[in-house]
């Protein structure tokens, strides 16, 4: 079998259909993260969908479907946690990483499965996508764009400046919720292809790589979908290559092409920058009115004989003296 027939076989045909729309969801969400500053809250919904993963095998439910039940659940008690509690966002990312993974492994061990099944779902596997899989992440990537496209004035709104948003009246804190369950809808999206553990990577990187050619807050969101495809769909390409000699995972070969193009775009961005910096006019400053000192300030004259340094001040003379600048017009003097 060469490498063009693989494109022939109907598990490759799923999985570049789902990488396709995986590049599309993940970095749509992600750009109103990255907007929050919270663009590790991938990782942590994604170790949470772990969790729901087993539950999946071990109630002998589709863990697909109890992965979006968790990870719903996980990203509104974040959001919740991180908005009324006294603990910060930080270190309730951080209690979504330690027990949905742990609570995970466990499960999956009591459930009587190996390693090597949650492996599919922690770095995506290309024969592991069905047909169903594929259409339940088309139903999904198809709720994510249409909710993140048609509400991204208020979205870009809320995770920019909430004080702002609430002042014009939006329901931030419902907002705010709507984009956590955006991110847990993605995350499931990419569990087949990305994989759970580097799910976030999607979402995130794409963002930042169009962030450098990008000036605008719509031109970085299309942008980041543009490159999470060319991530996605050339990852996987490259994953099923490498499979002829190595056994390769397309989750890693997805984030390493995402930070191939990011590190290609980043000397790019350094230098429009610099550009646009060095091509910004100086601002306009009115000049200083020249105001001769009034008796009471300096009570006494200076004139052309009085042997002081004569500095050049546009249409006058400065005379310096006693740490005083004495001004001096034409033929008269100023009075100091």
């Amino acid at each position: 079998m060469t490498f063009l027939d693989l494109f022939a076989l109907d598990f490759m045909q799923r999985a570049l259909i789902a990488a396709l729309l995986t590049g599309l969801a993940a970095p749509a969400i992600g750009t109103f993260l990255v907007q929050r500053r919270l663009a590790l809250l991938g990782d942590g919904i994604g170790h949470v969908a772990v969790t729901g993963v087993a539950l999946g095998l071990l109630t002998g439910a589709s863990p697909t479907w109890t992965a979006v039940v968790v990870a719903v659940l996980g990203a509104v008690l974040m959001e919740l946690i991180r908005e009324r509690g006294h603990t910060n966002g930080d270190v309730a990312l951080a209690l979504l990483f330690y027990g949905g993974l742990a609570g995970g492994v466990l499960i999956t061990g009591i459930a009587g499965q190996g390693a090597a099944t949650l492996q599919a779902y922690l770095f995506g596997s290309l024969n592991a996508i069905s047909s169903a899989d594929v259409w339940f992440t088309a139903v999904l990537t198809v709720v994510v764009l249409l909710v993140a496209l048609g509400l991204s004035p208020q979205l870009f709104a809320v995770a920019s400046d909430p004080d702002f948003a609430r002042v014009a009246g939006l329901r931030v804190r419902a907002y705010n919720l709507l984009i956590a369950v955006l991110a847990a809808a993605s995350i499931t999206v990419a569990m087949r292809t990305v994989g759970l553990l580097l799910v976030s990577a999607l979402m995130v990187v794409p963002v930042a790589t169009s962030q450098q050619l990008a000036r605008s807050f719509r031109t970085t969101l299309f942008g980041a979908m543009a490159v999470g495809c060319v991530s996605a769909v050339g990852g996987l390409v490259l994953s099923a290559a490498l499979s002829f000699k190595v056994s390769v995972y397309p989750g890693p070969t997805i984030v390493m092409v995402a930070l191939a193009m990011f590190t290609a775009t980043w000397p790019i961005g350094v230098w429009l920058r610099r550009r646009s910096t060095l091509m910004a006019p100086f601002p306009e400053v009115d000049p200083t009115p020249h105001r001769a000192a009034t008796d009471d300030e300096h009570p006494h004259q200076h004139g052309e004989a009085c042997g002081h340094l004569a500095v050049p001040h546009g249409d006058h003379v400065d005379y310096v003296h006693d740490g005083h600048r004495h001004a001096v017009h034409g033929e008269h003097y100023d009075e100091h």
